[in-house]
């Protein structure tokens, strides 16, 4: 049965929508009627940027809660980084996310909500430091007495530069090296960590020689202008680096976390200039007045060593009181050297008569029997060992002899071979080393003939009998006598 009521025939006629189309339609409602919005709340569910560099947080009160979305591009450029818990005015504009139905502020700028919210960021921030140990006084070095280069971090077109250039030339001009940075701004904190970061790598036979000490200086300001020295970045660069850095930054009242990390503050950019050098009038006027003293402390001190001197000369005695001494003990000895001779005669003399006493015929023969013994005993002992070195030689002889006899050319010929010589009495060992008719020698063992050479394969004549060398008798050495006379 067919509804033909008034209100059902105006519902059928109202226009149908997709999910899609209903959601891309409020999307252009919401995103029309707030293209531009400031929003003030604390960030929730902040947990630092995506791996795409998209970050996603809320925006929460103590009746609502919005999601919140800060692209790529826009969270690299924000002076201020969203944090957990911090309480900031986001600028953008809201949309719906169709997927899930949903709203959300896409921000393009973040700021803190009052200086209230700043202070405490930055008391986090200092707590954080601190715990870290990058304020800890050990980690402070001490300042060059006089740098031959001073870098310098600041912005090249403000007066703190030329007031630091001008305190130093006035005090002891040095070269001063400038790295320009921006020192308020999006950009302002990357560049001051980089310039610092810098100046820390450049090396001492660089062309452009590396500073002794680092000024990083920055004119006065409210919070918010200078907060870049307040940035991580800014703060660990000061940290890391080795080059001892005096930190300038506002006036002094104002701070900044660098002053607490730099090796020292300075009040103005003109007193961390008075801090790296010295005044050069005041260093000449102090080597003058050190040199005067010097030369009158030498002055005094070569007077008072003269004094001593005197003093020391009179004490000495004199070269007559010195000889006296020494000739009355030569006088004294002479005294008595008459006196100690005469007495050591008598006692020689007493000692000589004592052994000429002991000196008896009996003795005497006794002691000549005595060394005739011994006398005896030592020529037995030498003839014996001359026997026994003679009969080692002979050993050693005889066995040379055989070795000599083996290995000898006669050897061999008496196994049925024989030698031929040449002319000159030297052995042919070629045939081709005899020309025909060339007379030559042939040794065998038992003699030598000589020969006429024919040709090849012709036998040599005879040119005379063998001769028989008689074969050589061995020298047989005479033998030694066994013992000898005694010499008594």
């Amino acid at each position: 049965m067919t509804d033909t009521t008034p209100a059902a025939t105006a519902l059928a006629n109202v226009a149908e929508f997709s999910v899609s189309e209903l959601s891309f339609a409020l999307k252009r409602t919401v995103e029309e009627g707030f293209s531009h919005v400031r929003v003030r709340g604390e960030i929730s569910g902040f947990r630092g940027a995506h791996s795409s560099g998209h970050a996603y947080f809320a925006l929460k009160d103590d009746g609502a809660k919005i999601d919140a979305v800060v692209w790529r591009g826009v969270f690299g450029k924000l002076r201020f980084k969203p944090e957990e818990g911090m309480e900031v005015i986001a600028t953008g504009r809201l949309t719906t996310y169709p997927n899930s139905s949903k709203y959300q502020i896409v921000i393009e700028a973040l700021e803190p909500a009052g200086i209230g919210a700043l202070m405490a960021l930055l008391e986090e921030r200092k707590k954080k430091f601190a715990a870290e140990g990058l304020f800890d006084q050990s980690r402070k070095r001490p300042l060059p007495f006089l740098p031959h280069v001073i870098g310098v971090v600041t912005s090249p077109t403000g007066a703190v530069i030329r007031d630091i250039l001008h305190r130093v030339a006035d005090r002891f001009p040095v070269r001063v090296i400038v790295w320009p940075v921006r020192v308020q701004g999006e950009t302002s904190a990357e560049e001051v960590a980089t310039a610092i970061r810098g100046f820390n790598a450049m090396t001492s036979t660089g062309p452009i020689p590396r500073p002794d000490v680092l000024i990083v200086a920055r004119g006065g300001g409210s919070l918010e202008d200078l907060w870049s020295f307040n940035e991580e970045v800014v703060v660990r660069a000061v940290a890391d680096c080795t080059i001892p850095l005096i930190s300038a930054v506002g006036h002094e009242t104002d701070w900044t976390l660098i002053d607490f990390v730099a090796d020292v503050r300075a009040p103005t950019p003109t007193g961390a200039a008075e801090m790296a050098v010295p005044v050069k009038s005041e260093l000449l006027a102090r080597v003058a007045d050190l040199g005067s003293r010097h030369i009158g402390a030498m002055g005094r001190l070569v007077e008072l060593r003269r004094n001593a001197l005197r003093s020391a000369s009179r004490a000495l005695p004199t070269l007559a009181d010195l000889l006296g001494q020494r000739r009355q003990r030569l006088d004294l000895a002479a005294s008595r050297l008459g006196e100690a001779l005469g007495r050591a005669t008598r006692v020689h003399a007493t000692r000589f008569a004592r052994v000429i006493g002991r000196l008896t015929p009996v003795t005497l023969t006794r002691g000549i029997e005595i060394g005739r013994e011994r006398l005896q005993r030592l020529d037995q002992r030498q003839l014996r060992s001359v026997q026994i070195l003679l009969d080692r030689r002979r050993q050693q002889l005889d066995g040379t002899a055989k070795l000599l006899a083996t290995l000898s050319y006669q050897s061999v010929l008496e196994r049925g071979f024989a030698l031929v010589r040449g002319p000159g009495g030297q052995p042919v060992r070629s045939s081709r080393a005899i020309a025909i008719g060339q007379r030559v020698e042939i040794e065998f063992h038992d003699g030598r003939i000589g020969a006429v050479a024919d040709g090849p394969g012709s036998v040599p004549a005879v040119a005379a009998e063998p001769t028989l060398k008689p074969r050589a008798q061995p020298v047989r050495k005479p033998k030694t006598p066994v013992g000898q006379g005694s010499l008594f």
